[in-house]
This record gives structure tokens, sequence and C-alpha cells, in this order.
């Protein structure tokens, strides 16, 4: 969002000011946020809970402008908040429907489109004579194992030789799981020894990391001022002093061993954790052995992160069965009601 409106952007805990010690946010009604017109992204990644200290905090004479795509996953905490807002009717809604020229042509945004309306993706059914002929492919591999295999290739070999991409800082594989051979614990380990395989290891809570691992911090660390879903890589680690060096774009924060339960490897994610996040390549396994999370929302998801390539690896079937199914957990809110009255 900064390099887009070239203004400073913040994440709403910390644009609320939130204070760990005291278990609440500074801004609230009593104490209202400055400004007069607030623009939230990734709306659909908003829960209830966020939401209703957001709104609180907004100053009445403000306007609020919240941005999302409600076909993406939802929340990870409860309610439907950008769904019932745009149900309910109760406030004015814009929807953008128009796919403009220079994007008709990415096959990204097309398939994004056809997945959400339940259709398969389209690709290239024979191979292409250059790189720019397609910024979508489907590799098919029924064994989970071959699949393993090829995406360790794509992202080591293939993609940097034929389409330029840096392993480190442009190619992103994406997993509907974490467990099974093409869930991301796994490939985290493969990608490693494929990647990173020099250099003596330590151990933390069974998991070995090397110095110039990427990783993720997986909750809020207010003291370090690095979030969840923040990516990095591991600059030293010294034994001596039982702590390691992480650099976070350029900033360098120092975690003690004890705190590498905070981390995990970011060589891949899973869809969920990539959500309001968007990279050049991604790679992405669609098996049957993520059958239990196989539904349109999470495929839609997964492509739209994708900017300049996307390629899945997988089964058809498991693709096809994953188009056609609607994720039928249904959430059970009061929002909309309340709204429309």
């Amino acid at each position: 969002m900064s390099e887009t409106s070239g203004r400073e952007a913040k994440t709403i805990h910390r644009l609320l000011e939130f204070d760990p010690k005291n278990g609440g946010f500074k801004r609230d009604r009593e104490n209202p946020l400055e400004g007069d017109v607030f623009v939230v992204d990734e709306m659909s990644m908003v829960d209830v809970a966020l939401a209703h200290q957001l709104v609180r905090a907004i100053p009445s004479h403000a306007a609020a402008l919240f941005v999302g795509d409600v076909d993406q996953l939802p929340s990870v905490g409860p309610g439907l908040v950008l769904s019932d807002l745009i149900e309910s009717g109760a406030i004015p809604v814009c929807r953008l429907t128009e796919v403009f020229r220079q994007a008709a042509q990415s096959r990204i945004v097309t398939n994004a489109h056809r997945v959400n309306q339940g259709q398969l993706p389209v690709w290239p059914k024979e191979k292409v004579e250059k790189p720019t002929d397609s910024d979508f492919y489907f590799i098919e591999q029924d064994d989970p194992d071959a699949a393993e295999r090829t995406i360790l290739h794509l992202v080591s070999k293939r993609l940097p030789d034929r389409f330029g991409f840096d392993p480190w800082k442009d190619i992103q594989v994406l997993s509907p799981m974490t467990r099974g051979v093409l869930g991301t614990r796994n490939l985290n380990q493969s990608l490693q020894r494929v990647l990173n395989p020099a250099g003596h290891p330590i151990t933390r809570y069974g998991v070995n990391y090397r110095v110039g691992d990427r990783i993720m911090q997986t909750q809020n660390d207010y003291d370090k001022d690095v979030f969840n879903g923040d990516c990095g890589r591991i600059l030293t680690i010294s034994e001596f002093e039982r702590e390691a060096v992480l650099d976070f774009d350029g900033r360098e924060v120092v975690y003690g061993y004890d705190e590498f339960d905070e981390l995990q490897h970011a060589y891949a994610v899973t869809i969920h954790k990539s959500q309001g996040s968007e990279y050049p390549c991604i790679v992405v396994p669609v098996h049957m052995q993520h059958y239990m999370m196989l539904h349109r929302a999470i495929v839609y998801t997964g492509i739209t992160r994708g900017r300049k390539l996307v390629v899945l690896v997988g089964a058809v079937k498991a693709l096809a069965m994953a188009v056609k199914r609607v994720d039928s957990r249904q959430r059970i809110t009061t929002l909309r009601e309340r709204l429309s009255r």
C-alpha cells in the first residue's frame, strides 16, 4: 500500500496502538484516531472483533473506505465482516468487474475469473516457444513424490533458467495444507536442502535452521516490531550467545534461541498465510492429498497471489474438484441483520 499510495501504511493493530502489556488498544472512542479518510485494504481478512475496535476508533466526522475481495478466504477469526457489510445493503458498494485490455491478456487474471465462476482454468497443452507466451501453467503429476521433485526442480532450476526469476526473491511455493508430502512442513525441509544446503544447522523445536534460511514470523511481537506473516532471512547464528540475527526488509532483529518458536521456514507457506501478499512467481501443488482443503476459494486465493507467473503442479482431478466445490463450512453471524434494521 505504501508503494502504491506514496503514504505510510500501517497494520490495524499498529494504527490503533495495541498495548501488549495491557492487552488492549490505546485508540478507541474516547481517544479516536486523527484523520479524515481511512482506507482499509484486504478487508476480507479482518474478523469481527478487530473490525469493532477499528470502527470505534474512527472519528465520527471521518470517512472509511473498505477494500477487499469477498471471494477470497474468510478471516481466521470469527465473522464474515466484508461479506456482511456488502450484503446488508446499508452502505454504498462499488464492484470492480471490468477486465481491462492489458489485464485481459494475462491468463492469471482470466483464470482467476474462471475459477470464481466454477470453471477450470486454461493453460498451454503443448510446450510454448517463448516464456512470454503464457503466464499460467499446469504440470500434471498424479504421484505426490513426483510432484515434489517437480516443484524442487521448478524452484531451483527451471524457473530461474527459463524465466529469470530469483529463487530467493521472486519465487514462492504455496500449499493448501501443512501436512503430507506436498504440505508446507515437508516442502520447507526439501527446499532448504536444495536451496540452502551448506552451513552447520542448529536445531530448535525439532527443526533445523541455517544462515540464509527464509523465515516467517508466526505471531505478533510488539517488542520487536515484527508481526505475524512478516518474512525475513537469517543473517547470523551465534551458538556461543545462543541467538540469531534476522533481516526483515533491511532491519536487523535479534532472536534468542528460546524465541524460535515464533518462527517457521518460509520457502513454502500455506495459502492462508499468503493472503494479503503477492509474489512475482508462485508454485502451487494441487493434489488429492489436500482433499479436505480443496475448494474454490483456496484455489482462487492462491492464483491471485501471483503477479507475473503462476504454476500449478498436481492432478487435474484435484483441480477440477476444488473449482467445483464451494466451502460448505458456514459461519453464523448477525452483523448483516443488525445493519439492515
